[in-house]
């Protein structure tokens, strides 16, 4: 099946949404509770598959739905399409601080491996699916276990990092990241992992245990700010009190409250 064709405009900087404009009769697909707002003449229907193929008998339906529950999201996707006259318009916000990334599938060989939650919407016909880390050290220690996704198609796709994104083309070359920074990468790139030194560095270097090692021909895209260590900035900010609003902007700190309100 060949990708609808979409086009789209990017609003924001941090906090980003993507505008997509749509024909009659086009569909865009996305996750479950990302659409942020749409014009009159689009209809929605939330459907267990993408759509790239018809759709299979019960069993077939089981394993999409497995799958998606192993990648952490929603069992059903939520396909947009303009059953209007004229062109409609329809969007999608981030769901954290980060960039949309608009992807040509076809100038990056109609394939992309990606982080489990970075898919955010794509033109009908683009295939998401999960992709299994075949070496048992890159799935224990890889920053995104066994599993990520894989998006096939030929048509426009949107996926979302967190922070700055950086693209970086390798042309045989060696690029060593941390685990958690590598948001995607086309075929053709051999994603490893490798501890990131001797002992002492592992210990107290403060860059985790081990790193991602891409080696290959093609494109990698990495992030500032991945998810997890925003959440684990903020869980230690809460569990020690510097989140209390009494504590914020004051130079004493929890001596202030020694001088509160009675």
């Amino acid at each position: 099946m060949r990708c609808h064709e979409l086009d789209y405009e990017l609003f924001g900087d941090d906090m980003q949404i993507v505008e997509i404009e749509l024909d009659p009769g086009e569909t865009v697909i996305a996750e479950a509770g990302a659409m942020n707002y749409m014009e009159e003449g689009i209809g929605f229907e939330a459907k267990m598959g993408d759509g790239s193929k018809p759709v299979g008998g019960l069993f077939d339906s089981l394993m999409h739905v497995g799958k998606r529950v192993l990648t952490g999201e929603s069992i059903f996707m939520t396909h947009f399409t303009n059953q209007g006259q004229g062109k409609k318009r329809v969007a999608f916000a981030a769901p954290y601080p980060g960039k949309i990334i608009p992807l040509e599938m076809a100038q990056l060989g109609e394939e992309l491996i990606c982080q489990k939650d970075a898919f955010l919407c794509a033109a009908l016909g683009t295939s998401i699916d999960i992709a299994f880390q075949r070496k048992l050290g890159t799935g224990f220690f890889g920053g995104e276990g066994f599993i990520l996704q894989r998006l096939r198609g030929d048509g426009k796709a949107f996926i979302h990092v967190g922070g700055t994104v950086i693209k970086k083309e390798l042309r045989g070359e060696t690029l060593r990241v941390d685990t958690g920074c590598l948001a995607a990468f086309t075929k053709g790139i051999d994603y490893d992992i490798e501890r990131t030194g001797s002992l002492k560095s592992m210990v107290f270097g403060g860059e985790g245990l081990f790193l991602a090692t891409l080696r290959g021909h093609g494109t990698v895209y990495l992030q500032s700010l991945p998810f997890s260590r925003l959440a684990n900035r903020i869980l230690q900010a809460s569990s020690s009190g510097m989140g209390s609003a009494k504590d914020q902007g004051s130079v004493l700190g929890g001596l202030g409250d020694l001088f509160g309100d009675n």
